[in-house]
């Protein structure tokens, strides 16, 4: 069974942090990812705020995602489901609908350093790639 997972800490494979980055290019070089909109967004807000990236650059980052990547369009099904997460756990308004993504992309693995690290629920596990 291939492994799907799910990434959500784009900014550290375009902004050079020590360590992070390095695990952070490592893993994009997986093309079993799948990410949502939602994370494409949260990259370039913070690629053109933090590293000044020129809209050129930006438009050229989304491109490569769409064409490397399964991108999961967030939607009804997603929202509600971030909304019976936020329920029943204590994700934030905005995390409940990257876990929301994992779990209807069907992924069993989703990447994430804001999340409760080795979290479960239904098949996807939560992982923080730069705990040590």
């Amino acid at each position: 069974m291939n492994t799907m997972k799910y990434y959500s800490f784009g900014n550290y494979a375009f902004i050079e942090t020590p360590h992070k980055s390095l695990i952070a290019k490592s893993l994009l070089r997986d093309r079993d990812i799948t990410i949502s909109t939602q994370v494409i967004n949260e990259v370039c807000v913070n690629l053109i705020k933090k590293a000044r990236f020129p809209e050129e650059k930006i438009r050229n980052l989304i491109e490569s995602f769409y064409n490397k990547y399964n991108v999961i369009k967030i939607n009804r099904e997603i929202i509600l489901k971030a909304s019976e997460i936020r329920r029943h756990h204590l994700f934030s308004f905005w995390d409940s609908f990257i876990l929301a993504g994992a779990l209807l992309g069907d992924c069993d693995i989703l990447y994430s350093e804001d999340m409760q690290d080795d979290f479960v629920m239904e098949k996807t596990r939560i992982v923080n790639p730069f705990k040590k």
